[in-house]
């Protein structure tokens, strides 16, 4: 069950992020993030409120503040570099450190995974190497700025796995309750200081409005299933969302896909079924 819904949260994640990128292609990405996570923190308030879960200790709410505040500059680096980038070498490249943060982390803490779980994690990293554009030409030129701005977007998601997997278990969703107390203030600065504003296009914000929905899905996705399994497994899973982004792009943006990118995402698809079979 962890891997099916860390494998839920990849797709969902995947989605959510192209929204925002075609978006912040239109309005400025901290705008778009903004719009994203009030609609997220207006999701979560009601269903906390109506699930009446007790509110948990402060330990709780620091590492969801921590993780909410990590994500929202995650989710900002990432909208900006699809804009100014191809999708189809952003996304993988913000899974890698999203990916090896958690891995480490987990690891460190005395995590064991079964032995095909590590070269599962081993072949995850090379496959979002390879769709990433390091072998082979890219179709669509990406700046080195933009890709060092994607790899710490990918530091952000990473931090973000591991503040959730750091909550209390039994705190039902305060801690994405807290997450985006924190990050909606943090983007409510941000849209002022760069003095962000809404054009008269209705479509961006309605995916704006969408990417809040689709990432609060997403994250319920990751948060359920990093409380049943491993951190450094479902971390790794849940970092494979560029699939549905570059599948995204490829077929709506014509982005194109080389040898070695889908070479990648077969070995992508490989990587998920051997740390699944390694997960015990």
């Amino acid at each position: 069950m962890p891997i099916l819904l860390a494998l839920t949260s990849a797709l969902v994640y995947g989605i959510a992020d192209y929204c925002g990128g075609r978006a912040s292609r239109v309005f400025a990405s901290a705008l778009v993030t903004f719009v994203g996570q009030v609609v997220s923190l207006t999701l979560v308030v009601g269903i906390v409120l109506v699930a009446g879960t007790p509110v948990p200790d402060g330990s709780t709410f620091a590492w969801g503040t921590f993780g909410g505040a990590a994500g929202a500059l995650g989710l900002v680096s990432l909208y900006h570099s699809f804009a100014n980038g191809a999708m189809t070498v952003v996304a993988p490249l913000s899974a890698v450190t999203g990916a090896i943060v958690p891995v480490a982390v987990g690891l460190v803490d005395g995590e064991r995974p079964g032995g095909i779980a590590y070269a599962g994690i081993a072949l995850a990293l090379v496959a979002v190497a390879l769709i990433s554009g390091a072998v082979g030409e890219r179709d669509r030129p990406t700046p080195r700025p933009i890709m060092a701005l994607a790899l710490f977007a990918g530091l952000c998601f990473g931090v973000l796995f591991v503040a959730l997997d750091r909550t209390d278990p039994d705190s039902g969703l305060w801690p994405l309750a807290a997450a985006r107390m924190s990050s909606v203030p943090i983007l409510f600065v941000l849209v002022l200081v760069l003095r962000a504003r809404p054009g008269r296009h209705r479509g961006p914000l309605l995916l704006a409005v969408l990417t809040g929905f689709l990432d609060m899905a997403a994250n319920l996705a990751y948060l359920e299933a990093v409380r049943g399994g491993m951190l450094s497994v479902v971390a790794v899973v849940s970092s494979l969302y560029p699939a549905s982004t570059v599948a995204l792009a490829f077929a709506l943006d014509r982005e194109r896909v080389d040898r070695w990118q889908g070479v990648g995402m077969g070995l992508a698809a490989a990587a998920l079924v051997l740390v699944t079979l390694g997960r015990a």
